[in-house]
């Protein structure tokens, strides 16, 4: 009989990862990698680098997967190394020093919820600039000591890592991460399992681990549902970030506001207030509501007074499309069982989040924001007054100046975004409060004291090291995309650290204008191949996948950038991060910024140039509006010429190209004898003295904590004090005078003279105007008050030009009587207006309660 092969014979294997087990001599290394204060900190990051230089590149300076990676012979060979060792304590005092620095107990804590945080490249949980700003805020929070926790998710998949085809053409590519090789901590319970929130959704449970980033000495909680107790459709709610679906958005923002609540409650974490980065989080304030009704015995009303006062909505999108609307359908699947919890109806409860109540429209989150914060505010001045148009039909009968939507301009972390070399300089030219007090503009008055070599000097250095760095990481990826070696090495050797360097980095998103350089191809051939005066550009950012627009434009650019006349000269890197941003932003000699105005809610890039002496060259819009100064940088105008988009980019192109010719150009190549140009470096002295200390990191946490966190904190105490009878009370107000409010009645309306004259009102006349009303049924006070509108010229909107209040002179029974001396001081056609408004004196203003009836 023939034996027979064996033909199941096939190898079995078993995934298994081997790592290095640090010996206890080393645990300081193993504490430090597992806080971000490496990131900002150059000590930190140096340390890691000694171990192993190479290693450290490959793991792209992640130093939890380096100390994985180490071999045991390279462990004894650090153990032995006295140097090392000696280096390794001292920088582990200086982070234990700063470390266990208790809270500042003067400022009020903060509970922050956000989609996304840019912390550093190798936590792949951000996107762009909304996530960079947050990852900056909770650094300045550490170093400003403020007891703040953080709020996110930890995607599996992140946002993508992009690389181009041959032809151009964006690739968007999704890598896992490994969260055990990753700066976090999972967060366990006391007997050592890990800790699970149960979030509620519709027909079942969602299960979430729960893992802690620690950012100097703010806790960050990121949710991941991505484990086998949930089912396949829910372990996606947390792979990938702005990816999938609206139902995927949805569950997403329902897991991050609700979940979000219930994991800081399960954790034993209480905050004086809330505050929602963008409206991605706005039903944290679903679940609070909810939880002040099932905990605490409130009804609704007195729920959501409570809730108000201790919420901040900050909204970094200037156009009313850019905000998530949801289906009542869709909403409903979701947040169907959450008027029962509150004890409303469904439409009141999904009118919380309508412009219109009562209509039609989908759910807006960011009117539910509004609508349960008693704080909201934009990201610039410009901003700001853009937020309270965009705004303003929320609150019918008010005008947008009238809003109470504020703004903090945004700024930047300065010891993560200004180059080694750049802290070493403020460190040793400048006074040693520098980085402790950023916001004193006197400090950074000591740039005028170095000497123009000096400077030149630093400049240089942070140019060549972009340009090296250009050179390591891109020559593989080039001769993978472009097939032609020899243009690659064109390419790389035509980077001239001699040349002036203009840089442009940001999502490509339409309106951001990358096109703009690329309007006239024969004027820009011109500019960048005059031998006398190289001129060259570095171009990078990615195009969100479903942004075919964007895609389009990164793909023209590539196109451009290998055409005979350009190549070398404009410069295309792709995959941009936080790593390459911070090299850029560091290198170049300006910063490019062309958006259309004003869709640029503050936009930061050009402020972290600010903080290496790079200067801005951008449209005055978002911060750069409030930012530019004369004499150091140059700016576009404000001002629209044509109402056809195409007219006005043709014509800020022309502007551009102009500017460079005849200002910026000849400027940087005034050199004199010893390579520089005097009058370049003035440029940067004043660029570093008079904008850089207004758009620190320090300044903006200083301005929320001014203008909204301890006002919110305060009130948020008065309306819990002695079991909410504060809050009790107000919401007891509100409830009689809506009763009532169509109640009360005009009983006489007099003007002496007579303001409504066929001939009108003459400026500099007196007008005594008087004003009775009987309340009936309503109590409490009403205020009145005149308006005078005109027609803008230029937009054709009505806007408030002057508002006169009236003074309540008697008061009989339910009658109030009203008087006020007008003296109008306003030539021309304008339109009278008189309104009444409920008026409380613990209201925080207005729009907490915007009741009003035009008489």
């Amino acid at each position: 009989m023939k034996i027979k092969a064996n033909s199941a014979n096939s190898p079995i294997w078993k995934e298994v990862y081997s790592h290095a087990k640090l010996p206890k001599q080393l645990n300081p290394l193993f504490e430090m990698a597992h806080n971000l204060w490496w990131v900002w900190n150059h000590e930190g990051a140096k340390l890691f680098g000694r171990i192993d230089e190479d290693l450290w590149k490959s793991t792209e300076g992640n130093p939890v997967l380096l100390l994985q990676q180490l071999t045991y012979n390279r462990i004894e060979e650090i153990i032995a190394d006295k140097a090392f060792m000696s280096e390794m304590n001292r920088v582990y005092a200086d982070f234990k020093a700063y470390i266990n620095q208790k809270p500042d107990q003067t400022k009020p804590s903060v509970a922050y919820f956000s989609m996304e945080y840019g912390l550093t490249n190798v936590l792949k949980i951000y996107s762009g600039g909304l996530g960079v700003l947050a990852g900056d805020y909770l650094k300045e929070a550490s170093d400003s000591n403020i007891d703040l926790t953080a709020v996110g998710f930890l995607y599996r998949y992140g946002y993508f890592t992009q690389s181009l085809a041959m032809d151009g053409q964006q690739i968007a590519n999704y890598e896992a991460q490994d969260f055990n090789s990753l700066p976090l901590t999972q967060v366990n319970t006391s007997d050592g399992e890990p800790f699970v929130v149960e979030v509620p959704f519709p027909g079942r449970t969602v299960f979430a681990h729960v893992w802690r980033c620690d950012v100097g000495r703010v806790p960050l909680y990121l949710m991941d549902t991505d484990i086998p107790q949930n089912s396949e459709w829910d372990r996606s709610i947390t792979h990938q970030l702005y990816g999938g679906d609206w139902e995927n958005r949805m569950k997403q923002e329902y897991l991050l506001g609700i979940g979000g609540v219930m994991m800081l409650n399960k954790l034993g974490i209480k905050k004086q207030v809330y505050h929602c980065n963008e409206g991605h989080a706005a039903l944290l304030n679903a679940q609070r509501l909810v939880d002040y009704i099932q905990n605490d015995g409130l009804n609704f009303n007195q729920a959501l007074e409570v809730v108000r006062a201790s919420g901040l909505y900050t909204v970094h999108t200037p156009v009313p499309a850019g905000h998530d609307y949801f289906d009542e359908s869709l909403f409903g699947k979701y947040m169907g069982e959450f008027p029962g919890k509150l004890g409303i109806s469904w439409q009141d409860f999904i009118d919380m989040g309508r412009e219109n109540p009562g209509s039609n429209e989908k759910f807006s989150m960011s009117v539910f924001a509004l609508n349960t914060c008693q704080e909201a505010n934009g990201v610039s001045w410009l901003h700001g007054k853009v937020s309270q148009k965009m705004f303003a039909p929320v609150w019918k009968g008010y005008f947008p100046d009238e809003l109470h939507v504020s703004w903090v301009t945004n700024g930047v972390h300065m010891p993560t975004w200004a180059a080694t070399e750049m802290k070493q300089f403020y460190a040793e030219k400048f006074p040693k409060e520098l980085f402790s007090d950023q916001s004193n503009k006197s400090l950074w008055e000591a740039i005028y004291k170095i000497s123009d070599p000096e400077i030149w000097g630093l400049r240089k250095t942070l140019k060549r090291k972009l340009i090296q760095y250009i050179r390591e990481q891109y020559r593989g990826n080039w001769l993978k995309s472009q097939g032609d070696p020899s243009k690659v090495v064109s390419i790389l050797e035509k980077i001239n650290t001699n040349a002036l360097l203009i840089g442009f980095g940001r999502r490509f998103a339409t309106y951001k204008r990358a096109h703009l350089l690329f309007t006239d191809l024969d004027r820009l051939a011109k500019i960048v191949n005059n031998e006398k005066y190289p001129v060259q550009f570095i171009f990078t950012g990615k195009a969100h996948p479903a942004d075919g627009g964007g895609q389009g434009l990164i793909k023209h650019i590539v196109e451009i950038s290998r055409r005979p006349e350009f190549l070398g000269k404009i410069i295309f890197l792709e995959n941009y991060d936080m790593r390459l941003a911070r090299r850029l932003i560091a290198g170049v000699d300006v910063w490019l910024n062309t958006p259309t105005r004003p869709l640029e809610a503050s936009g930061t890039s050009g402020e972290k140039a600010e903080m290496n002496g790079v200067l801005n060259f951008s449209v005055l819009d978002g911060w750069w509006y409030e930012g530019y100064k004369e004499g150091a940088g140059w700016a576009l105008t404000d001002k629209r010429t044509y109402e056809n988009q195409q007219y006005q980019d043709q014509l800020d192109a022309a502007t551009i190209y102009h500017i460079l010719e005849d200002e910026i150009i000849p400027t940087f190549f005034e050199k004199n004898e010893e390579g520089y140009s005097p009058r370049w470096i003035q440029y940067i002295r004043n660029s570093i003295a008079q904008i850089a200390p207004d758009y620190t990191m320090k300044r903006m946490l200083d301005d929320y904590i001014s203008r909204f966190y301890n006002k919110l904190a305060t009130r948020s105490a008065l309306l819990k004090d002695k079991n909410y009878q504060k809050a009790k009370e107000i919401a007891a107000w509100k409830e009689e005078v809506a009763e009532h409010w169509d109640s009360f009645e005009v009983e006489s309306f007099t003007s002496t003279p007579d303001i409504f004259t066929a001939q009108g009102p003459v400026v500099g006349e007196e007008y005594i105007t008087k004003v009775v009303i009987n309340r009936h049924d309503l109590k409490g006070m009403l205020g009145v008050e005149m308006l005078v509108i005109r027609e803008n010229p230029e937009t054709h909107a009505e806007e408030m030009i002057n508002m006169h209040p009236f003074k309540l002179v008697k008061e009989e029974g339910a009658r109030l009587y009203f008087e006020s001396k007008i003296t109008p001081d306003t030539a021309g056609h304008v339109r009278l207006g008189f309104r009444v408004y409920p008026e409380n004196k613990d209201l925080p203003h207005r729009m907490d309660f915007a009741y009003v009836r035009w008489i």
